[in-house]
């Protein structure tokens, strides 16, 4: 590991002034299960570490008639374990038990795993965010691209976007709200998520001295949501593909909808044709069928990933039937 300055500062104001202009400069320090992990493989190496977690206004989950407010230093344990959580998002806790081991999940924040770096094996390689060979041929297309992106692939960037929980908050309609030397913005958590066309841009709507604050998810007002998750095997492992659905129902009927993917493209990935699918319908097998072909149909799988197309059908399925109690 290279040699960086350290800060731990105690206000936000404080942390805001550490930080750098430029990528490079200075990283924050959160939970720090991915921080540290990509900075002792070298693939990234600021000049300075700013430890946040002695900011006290950052942790905690305050509710009210507005929804949650929950501060980016919050764990995700902590989260999953919140009673106003599990009754009022149970969809949200059940993602956040699935997202990792119990002991990251004691130690990892929700503002680290909304920020969290690609898992493209490429880029933890060293090879960079859209890695290419020295003549500058992209190396994912024709390469080992078995996890990579299925949609939002026609561009340098193949990787997946990483987390499993962003689909679900952006299926409850989740925004964020971000501190930098100009103030606070706020915008929908959906936005927060770029696809980088250079090396130069990041995967996030965030400059180099912002700062990731809150979460902020309105009431659910029974809003049916439910969330499925396809992987390997059942211990602790990356999904292959997540699919979240969020509907707004009366009677039998659907009057609006989300359907929310991940794990499938560089950003989550919002289904707009499924939406339209499943609109002004009853919920059956056929429908949530229909609305998993829709989901998938500009689906342009790489080399060797072709496979995901099936499962993130599968799972925007079963998604759909776990809102209404159904076979999953």
């Amino acid at each position: 590991m290279r040699p960086f300055e350290y800060a731990s500062p105690a206000t936000k104001e404080q942390a805001l002034e550490l930080l750098g202009t430029t990528w490079g400069q200075a990283e924050v320090l959160a939970g720090g299960t991915d921080l540290l992990a990509l900075m002792k493989d070298d693939v990234v190496h600021p000049k300075r570490l700013i430890n946040i977690k002695q900011i006290a206004d950052m942790h905690g989950i305050t509710t009210g008639s507005q929804g949650i407010r929950i501060g980016a230093l919050t764990t995700l344990g902590a989260l999953a374990d919140n009673a106003n959580v599990i009754k009022d998002y149970p969809a949200l806790a059940e993602a956040l038990n699935d997202a990792a081991s119990p002991q990251i999940r004691n130690m990892a924040t929700l503002g680290g795993n909304l920020c969290q770096r690609p898992r493209c094996w490429y880029f933890r390689g060293g090879f960079g965010l859209l890695p290419k060979n020295e003549s500058g041929k992209d190396l994912v297309t024709e390469g080992e691209n078995r996890y990579h992106a299925i949609l939002g692939n026609d561009g340098p960037a193949k990787f997946v976007s990483p987390s499993s929980i962003v689909p679900v908050l952006i299926a409850y309609g989740a925004s964020i709200r971000l501190l930098g030397p100009k103030g606070s913005r706020e915008l929908p958590l959906e936005k927060f998520y770029v696809i980088p066309k250079n090396e130069t841009e990041r995967e996030h709507d965030l400059i180099p001295n912002e700062i990731l604050a809150e979460v902020i998810v309105p009431p659910a007002n029974g809003m049916k949501v439910a969330h499925y998750e396809i992987r390997q095997k059942q211990a602790f492992d990356w999904p292959l593909a997540v699919a979240a659905v969020s509907l707004r129902v009366n009677g039998s009927t659907v009057e609006s909808a989300r359907v929310v993917m991940g794990h499938v493209a560089p950003i989550p990935w919002r289904s707009t044709q499924a939406e339209q699918v499943l609109a002004g319908k009853s919920i059956s097998e056929d429908a949530a069928k229909a609305a998993g072909d829709a989901a998938l149909q500009n689906a342009t799988p790489l080399s060797h990933n072709a496979y995901k197309v099936q499962l993130a059908k599968v799972a925007v399925k079963r998604a759909i039937l776990k809102t209404i109690g159904g076979a999953a």
